[in-house]
């Protein structure tokens, strides 16, 4: 004999509201939500990701984590945005390295301190610094050499080599000087991420169970 299909219908519908009828077994546990310090860890992590890319990605890559800052800033234009892109300007050995622009933005960003963590205050200091002793070194260089080239031409019609000898000391002590501020701010900034580093091997904090 063929069932009865009206028999299946209502058996299947049966099945199918008791089934609906069945509670769900709830989670015991519930993911506690993340704290500040998680928080700034994952902020923190996330730039540091992007300041490796950029230093040492592909051209490609590259060129989407700096576009994707400039957008992002151009968006907010302040705060952690304004620090990001700034950090990213300054970071070595890409092409879109601007230390000039990475240090406005960078004074930028730390006229709202609010709106940064302590890390990222911290970051944006210690970075500042070392652009303003490169930027300082840079202009010093020039300076140098307009001096030498003066006196070149002051040494083809008047011989005066004690006088550039004493010119060139004081250069170069000058210039050892600057040198070892930018070590001392490249040391900070070592010390920051060393900090960082060691919070990240923290373990992470317990979840909270509902009864």
């Amino acid at each position: 004999m063929r069932p009865d299909r009206a028999a299946l219908a209502c058996l299947l519908a049966a099945m199918l509201a008791g089934c609906t009828a069945l509670p769900y077994p709830r989670d015991q546990t519930t993911e506690a939500p993340p704290t500040g310090e998680v928080l700034e860890a994952a902020q923190i992590n996330s730039l540091l990701g992007d300041l490796l890319r950029v230093a040492t990605g592909t051209p490609t890559e590259q060129a989407e984590i700096m576009a994707r800052a400039r957008h992002d800033f151009e968006q907010e234009r302040g705060g952690t945005a304004a620090l990001r892109y700034g950090l990213l300007l300054a970071a070595p050995v890409h092409p879109a390295r601007n230390p000039a622009e990475a240090q406005q933005l960078l004074r930028e960003s730390l006229t709202r301190p609010e709106l940064l963590s302590t890390m990222e205050r911290a970051l944006a200091l210690v970075e500042l610094e070392r652009i303003n002793a490169e930027l300082r070194m840079g202009d010093e260089n020039l300076r140098l050499l307009a001096e030498a080239q003066q006196a070149r031409e002051r040494q083809r019609s008047e011989p005066n080599s004690a006088a550039l000898n004493r010119q060139l000391q004081t250069a170069q002590a000058e210039n050892a000087q600057l040198r070892e501020a930018l070590r001392d701010a490249r040391s900070k900034l070592d010390a920051i991420a060393e900090f960082e580093r060691r919070q990240n091997d923290r373990p992470p904090p317990s979840e909270g169970r509902n009864p």
